[in-house]
């Protein structure tokens, strides 16, 4: 999972600050320490890390203690919203021409992901925002480029333009706008020659295509993994394009860290997407206030909702919703929010969005293997439609009958019946927007985290109030008509 070598280092600087009342000079020196060494580790560009520290520590020697928070949880909130202004604050989104159509000029190294990527953005744009793209492939110099990026458009049902390999890069991108022009295409993804590394030629085809295009945008797409590599290779492409943003591609294979970290200091240029998986919807915005609250284990709830509204029938939601509400959640609605959540990725990956749960020992090396929740179902489905519905009939007989029935031992039918009994609880608290309530019962299971549970338990506590304020709202609202 990305940064997890980072996060696991940042909790053991933090562990040294946890439960005192005041922290020394000597305290912050060997924290600061700790949290340079984390990210030199995590391949971050040593100059980043120098005026990072820098920063916190000045911060943290001047800080006044929030209402709620201790010292120590001073300098986590320090290093949260430094490293949210390291990876630029805030989502960046396409600059959206005022005249169709907006043009996005792809560029990269090969081997980064490229024609990939733009596959995955003219999804994106198709479903977000029902746009109509056309994909233009103009590297004419890898063997079967034109072959992949048309494999993709047929996938994502986006047309490709192509007119072989013969033609000249910059006349296939006149005739593809043309193309566009006709058939009134609102975005146009140019999908561009790479070489292995940066060289004269390569750069010169892309400032002519740069002229011809005049894009909206141009996106650099690298390789997470190459970390450092990847910080030189966005350096080399801004000074001769002056790219405007940055697709990092599998984030979800670099532990470390080190290039989503470093690019933005040193480019002064936006990630604006990540790629975290094979698949062709695998593509992400990226919202740096997010990341660093993942970095820090304090979760990323925003994602995780947006992955779920993603995912979710509205008209299920809403019935799942009130089945939550009147506590009659059974065990046909588990099995079909099971299917759902697995359609959302690796379960270890979306726990880790809750706030808490990241630094809960018992999952820090969660790795559920498929096969699993396939036990999980059989359990399930050996029960009767009565016991589906109401699962207090299941008595120790009934029980035993569903083991055998399942091929499973009566502790795993029990353990299942008992979870999905706090799950029901847990949900029900969420639903009255009972957050508090929710974050006693995560510390009483050992899941608060420690200092970083804590402010993610603060923050959950003010999502509950703002639930709260909205249910008000909505009553009002209601009288007023």
């Amino acid at each position: 999972m990305a940064f997890e070598g980072l996060t696991d280092r940042l909790q053991k600087a933090f562990k040294n600050l946890r439960g005192k009342g005041k922290i020394s000079e000597s305290d912050l020196r060997e924290t600061m320490r700790e949290i340079r060494l984390a990210l030199l580790e995590a391949d971050v560009n040593f100059k980043v890390v120098r005026q990072f520290v820098k920063t916190v520590q000045e911060k943290a020697k001047g800080a006044d203690v929030l209402e709620g928070l201790n010292p120590a949880q001073q300098i986590v909130k320090i290093v949260n919203d430094e490293l949210t202004n390291m990876m630029g604050e805030s989502a960046t989104p396409l600059v959206k021409s005022d005249k169709i159509p907006t043009v996005i000029m792809m560029v990269g190294l090969q081997g980064a992901g490229k024609t990939t990527s733009a596959g995955k953005l003219a999804k994106k744009l198709k479903t977000d925002d029902h746009a109509r793209p056309l994909m233009i492939a103009a590297d004419v110099y890898r063997p079967a480029a034109i072959e992949q990026l048309e494999k993709v458009g047929e996938q994502v049902g986006v047309p490709v333009f192509q007119e072989g390999t013969d033609v000249d890069p910059v006349q296939i991108v006149q005739d593809g706008l043309k193309e566009a022009d006709k058939n009134n295409n609102d975005y146009v993804l140019i999908d561009t020659a790479g070489r292995l590394q940066i060289d004269e030629n390569l750069m010169d085809e892309l400032k002519n295509i740069k002229k011809v295009a005049n894009p909206n945008d141009i996106l650099l797409v690298v390789d997470a993994m190459t970390g450092q590599s990847a910080v030189d290779t966005a350096v080399g492409f801004n000074d001769a394009l002056d790219i405007t943003g940055v697709i990092l591609t599998k984030l979800d294979g670099d532990t470390r860290g080190g290039a989503a970290l470093s690019i933005r200091a040193v480019t002064d240029k936006p990630i604006m997407f990540v790629g975290q998986g094979e698949k062709l919807d695998d593509l992400d915005v990226f919202h740096p206030d997010r990341m660093a609250s993942r970095i820090l284990g304090m979760g990323d709830m925003l994602s995780f909702i947006e992955k779920t509204q993603k995912e979710y029938d509205e008209n299920q939601a809403k019935e799942l919703t009130e089945k939550i509400k009147e506590n009659s959640f059974d065990f046909d609605d588990f099995i079909d929010q099971l299917e759902q959540i697995q359609k959302m990725g690796p379960i270890q990956d979306l726990v880790k969005m809750i706030p808490g749960m990241a630094n809960n020992p018992a999952l820090k090396n969660l790795n559920v293997n498929p096969k699993d929740l396939d036990h999980i179902k059989a359990i399930i489905y050996s029960m009767t439609s009565e016991e589906r519905s109401n699962p207090d009939v299941l008595n120790p007989s009934r029980r035993r009958r569903i083991a055998r029935g399942s091929a499973q031992p009566i502790q795993q039918v029990n353990r299942l019946i008992k979870q999905f009994d706090q799950m029901k609880k847990m949900m029900n608290k969420v639903s009255n927007g009972n957050m508090s309530g929710l974050s006693n019962m995560m510390n009483s299971a050992g899941m608060g985290g420690g200092m970083t549970g804590k402010l993610s338990n603060l923050a959950m506590k003010r999502m509950g109030r703002k639930i709260k304020k909205n249910k008000k709202k909505r009553r009002k609202n209601k009288k007023r008509h």
